[in-house]
């Protein structure tokens, strides 16, 4: 039967802790003193008593660890995280309820925003080992993954969002997930994606913050980070990971540097299933074999399929027109570019449309992409190979590449010329080849 908060604690009362001195009280049920640990059958009751409204099971959890693990800061942080979550969710009055008993609590536990928390900082230089990210005022362009891509990131939500169901369980598992592949294939907007999907804030690392030139200085940084992560609601994100977990056996790095490995190994194994973690490297071959073993999700996002083009096309093109064929063409021509690269493309072209006023065609989208198309990746870009042809030898080449989908016409529209002019490029192109 359902009861009021007041008879719970009532209820609890032979369960609390013989001394009250500078009590910390979450719900009006968990007390922690400096003086008597919490009674884990306090919590265990606690817990049987909640209905059967799983939605803040998850905070409720890492509160409670907080508590027997005397952490007060773990502890405020999950309440004022949970009180958000209850405001969201329409549960007006017990979020102003839990407010009220922080706030009355002992000025030295006083809850602080989790949005003003500040991060750590290296010792030495000061410099914030992270940057917070509000996903929730971005406005990132679509995801997209193929379908087997979708379904391991789709299992990485679904059971993140399960964690204290799986806990009681006795499944729970290390919520930390690998992302790799070259530049540009989306590594940090998936990470943003995730943190959004869960509601939570996205904490960037800065490895260059994190290595310190006090070499001795760099695990206790590493340390610092995760300490941070354990007793704050919100998802870790490690980008340019290979930069902290490089190969121990590697003769090049200094022997700080490989203990550095090891402590980050260490940490990584202390956080258990209590925080999220997520990763992101472009050079997967540079991880130590043991740091692999620590991602219980793996992730490789390669360059995006031909059909994957022409969705990022439709969808970063915007108010630049563009029938379904010439999508079809501007996906074949972009073959090497990154999700990464067509955006910024087109977001060149939405820079040009705006200055002059004019929308651009085919013939001024085909120079910005021979422009993508140097510098680096220019190796698996289709188009860095005719990078200096002329128009004619382009034709000529786009013709040979595929003459079903470069018809005359085709190739009049990406090159802004006559379909006559066309034509006759391209047959005295098969002329110079039958000679």
């Amino acid at each position: 039967m359902a009861t009021n908060g007041r008879e719970k604690t009532g209820n609890l009362g032979r369960c609390r802790p013989k001394y009250r001195q500078n009590n910390f009280s979450v719900f009006g049920l968990l007390h922690i003193s400096d003086k008597t640990p919490l009674d884990g059958g306090c919590i265990l009751i606690y817990i049987r008593l909640m209905n059967d409204d799983l939605r803040f099971l998850d905070e409720l959890f890492r509160i409670v660890n907080g508590a027997l693990r005397l952490d007060i800061a773990k502890v405020r942080n999950y309440s004022s995280f949970l009180a958000e979550k209850l405001d969201k969710a329409g549960e007006v009055a017990a979020a102003t309820r839990l407010r009220r008993l922080l706030e009355e609590s002992d000025h030295t536990l006083k809850p602080v925003g989790i949005t003003n928390r500040a991060v750590p900082v290296d010792g030495e230089s000061r410099f914030p080992l992270m940057e917070r990210i509000d996903v929730r005022g971005l406005a990132d362009p679509p995801l997209v993954l193929a379908d087997a891509q979708w379904n391991i990131v789709n299992e990485f939500l679904s059971v993140s969002k399960s964690q204290a169901q799986l806990e009681s369980h006795g499944v729970s598992t290390s919520l930390t997930f690998l992302l790799y592949g070259p530049p540009g294939c989306g590594k940090s907007r998936l990470a943003r994606h995730i943190a959004g999907e869960l509601g939570l804030d996205l904490y960037i690392v800065r490895l260059d913050g994190v290595i310190s030139s006090y070499l001795g200085s760099t695990s206790k940084n590493i340390r610092g980070v995760f300490e941070f992560a354990a007793r704050t609601p919100g998802v870790l994100f490690l980008d340019e990971f290979d930069a902290i977990a490089k190969l121990r056996g590697d003769e090049q790095e200094h022997g700080e540097l490989k203990r550095v490995v090891n402590s980050f190994i260490q940490n990584l194994d202390a956080l258990g299933s209590q925080s999220i973690v997520l990763a992101a490297t472009n050079h997967a071959e540079l991880l130590d074999r043991a740091i692999w073993r620590r991602f219980s999700y793996r992730l490789e996002l390669t360059l995006p399929s031909l059909g994957e083009r022409v969705i990022l096309w439709d969808g970063s093109l915007g108010p630049i027109p563009c029938s379904p064929r010439d999508k079809r063409l501007l996906a074949d021509l972009s073959e090497g570019f990154s999700g990464s690269d067509i955006h910024e493309a087109c977001l060149r072209l939405h820079r040009t449309r705006i200055a002059t006023r004019q929308t651009p065609g085919l013939p001024e989208i085909l120079g910005v992409l021979r422009n993508f198309a140097s510098g680096e990746g220019a190796e698996r870009r289709f188009l860095a190979r005719l990078a200096y042809a002329s128009p004619q030898e382009l034709a000529q080449a786009l013709r040979a590449r595929d003459a079903k989908l470069y018809s005359h016409a085709a190739l009049a529209a990406v090159l802004g010329v006559s379909k006559a002019t066309a034509y006759r490029w391209t047959m005295e192109g098969d002329s110079i080849h039958a000679t």
